[in-house]
């Protein structure tokens, strides 16, 4: 089952999900993990009425754990409302991955979803991941 798990991971670094630029994006949230040199941009088209995440994209370099749990963070999301993605919670992010994590690593995999907590409620101190 672990070695699933590796390839599922391995699939999305290889071929992230969502990954590139969202020209008309409204939101964007941006987060470094300077340990492993993880820089995640991630950009959100929300529906202004709705309040839902029409849209998700993210740009940006990191290693397997932090690419692969950003896309699949961003499969989960799109589509969500804004309250809804909100409450997602860092072991939702960490439950994608089906594979336990150093604590070295869990800062990647979570590099995606601070992204995220800073694009859903911007201003100077976004909910921490």
């Amino acid at each position: 089952m672990y070695d699933m798990y590796q390839e599922v991971i391995l699939q999305h670094y290889r071929t992230p999900k969502n990954f590139g630029p969202l020209p008309d994006a409204n939101r964007e949230g941006e987060e470094s993990n300077p340990l492993c040199g993880d820089h995640i941009t991630l950009r959100l088209k929300v529906n202004p009425e709705s309040q839902k995440i029409d849209e998700i994209r993210f740009e940006g370099d990191g290693c397997a754990i932090s690419v692969a749990s950003t896309s699949m963070m961003t499969e989960k999301v799109a589509g969500l409302t804004v309250e809804q993605a909100g409450k997602l919670t860092r072991d939702d992010i960490l439950q994608l991955l089906g594979i336990p994590l150093s604590p070295a690593r869990i800062k990647c995999a979570l590099t995606g979803f601070a992204a995220l907590g800073r694009a859903l409620h911007p201003g100077p101190d976004p909910p921490a991941a």
